[in-house]
């Protein structure tokens, strides 16, 4: 799958749960958890959580699109956080949860484009998408502790709660895209 892999490096709110639910998807050779549009180099959890960086959490994902079209991928994304509200996922707050795509080519800009359009116009939500689209400039991956979250903490309380039941739609609502 190297040769041939391609990478999305995308933000719906904790990247725990993105993280949980890309590692699942058939197609997807990795997922790691880390920090993308901001202006800090190298920045910690600690300063991404206190808003002073710009970055959003975010998760890179590595993927064979002749296994995994982007836009597939992508109508996962959208189907796993609020793509409606900004600056939030549930009772995260700020700009550091904020939806963001950032495209790594002018192809992943106009899949995005299109999959956001169509979506729109299928008015799947009641609000507008305000996912943004902004060009990839860098990742920085974000400390140990916060790779393979859930897989590591399971019966944590934040994973009981919130990523074990967004993981469970997943699976239900993808059943035919699971490893």
């Amino acid at each position: 799958m190297e040769k041939e892999s391609r990478v999305a490096t995308l933000g719906g709110g904790c990247f725990w749960c993105l993280e949980a639910v890309f590692d699942e998807l058939r197609g997807v050779a990795s997922v790691e958890s880390g920090y993308s549009g901001g202006t800090v180099p190298h920045p910690t959890y600690r300063a991404v959580c206190d808003g002073t960086t710009g970055h959003a959490e975010v998760v890179q994902v590595r993927f064979d699109p002749a296994v995994l079209a982007y836009a597939d991928l992508l109508r996962v994304f959208f189907a796993i956080h609020d793509p409606t509200t900004l600056n939030r996922q549930g009772a995260d707050v700020g700009p550091q949860y904020r939806s963001v795509i950032f495209y790594h080519d002018q192809e992943q800009k106009k899949t995005a484009e299109a999959v956001i359009a169509r979506l729109t116009a299928e008015k799947l939500w009641d609000a507008p998408i305000v996912t943004a689209l902004r060009p990839f400039e860098a990742f920085y991956v974000a400390e140990e502790v916060h790779q393979e979250y859930f897989s590591n903490n399971r019966f944590q309380p934040y994973c009981q709660a919130i990523i074990a039941p967004k993981l469970a739609r997943f699976r239900q609502q993808f059943v035919e895209k699971l490893k």
